[in-house]
């Protein structure tokens, strides 16, 4: 039996939850809404990610760069940074910093979602 951890998933709250649920959607994720529920939320699913869309009392998102002087709001891992960069690209995302190597050795893009978040999209390097 593995006692290690194995999955995470991003919690991004949101003062908009449908208008966050649309621009995710527009990326390829599927929405499947639970707003009848004690505390209302949409899952967002594509391929191996999972974000869960909460509902701020914020009326706008303070992103982790601007409230603590640097940082991304989430890390999605994947190898297959440059295809994902092209297709978000072509769909008109705001790229932040175009695929590159890092001082931590990590081949990763930034894009900048809906809400003002910071993403990184990467992996290590081989």
């Amino acid at each position: 039996m593995n006692k290690g951890l194995s999955h995470s998933l991003q919690i991004f709250p949101t003062p908009n939850l449908q208008k966050t649920a649309n621009y995710y959607e527009q990326l390829g994720f599927k929405a499947v809404f639970y707003l009848e529920s004690l505390e209302p939320h949409i899952c967002l699913y594509r391929d191996m990610l999972e974000i869960v869309l909460t509902q701020s009392n914020n009326k706008v998102l303070i992103p982790n760069r601007i409230q603590h002087g640097y940082g991304y709001d989430a890390y999605f891992i994947s190898e297959s940074q440059e295809e994902i960069e092209k297709e978000f690209t072509s769909l008109g995302v705001k790229i932040i910093r175009s695929l590159t190597s890092t001082d931590y050795n990590n081949k990763e893009f930034v894009f900048e979602d809906i809400d003002g978040r910071w993403i990184a999209v990467g992996n290590k390097e081989s």
